[in-house]
């Protein structure tokens, strides 16, 4: 049976390869998400990625697309810092996932030290550029694949 990973991206990281490429780099959205739905293949997995710029449709394509996913993998961008209702629902999904920051947050400034969403994931890959997106990915589908407990 395939695992079915859900992959959110969150604002602005449409603009990737062009937006502060010191800071995350030249690759864009559409690379990673190519690599991804190459890796899941290799891994017997699947990949459906959204990005949005808009909380509420973020929220939306967990409460949609979610239940029928096996896990998530989320870099909600800014939201990340704030967004009590991200955090809600990726909470209400109890889905196993993993969130991804292509820099180091820690390194940042100190407004970006904080993820409010992190302590309703199962991990966080941070600071490792556009590869933290695939490590993400084949720790997800390691987990599941393996029946461990997830929680």
């Amino acid at each position: 049976m395939m695992i079915k990973i859900l992959v959110l991206h969150g604002p602005n990281l449409n603009m990737l390869g062009s937006r502060e490429p010191e800071i995350y780099g030249k690759t864009t959205l559409e690379q990673i998400n190519t690599r991804l739905q190459r890796l899941a293949g290799s891994l017997g997995g699947e990949v459906e990625a959204f990005q949005s710029n808009s909380e509420g449709e973020l929220i939306d394509l967990i409460q949609k697309k979610g239940a029928a996913s096996d896990g998530l993998i989320v870099n909600l961008g800014a939201f990340t810092h704030y967004s009590i209702a991200l955090r809600d629902a990726i909470s209400w999904l109890a889905k196993p996932t993993i969130e991804v920051h292509i820099s180091n947050i820690y390194a940042r400034e100190p407004f970006r030290h904080t993820s409010v969403t992190a302590p309703v994931c199962r991990g966080m890959i941070t600071g490792l550029g556009w590869r933290g997106y695939l490590f993400a990915l084949e720790a997800l589908l390691g987990l599941l694949q393996e029946g461990e407990e997830i929680s």
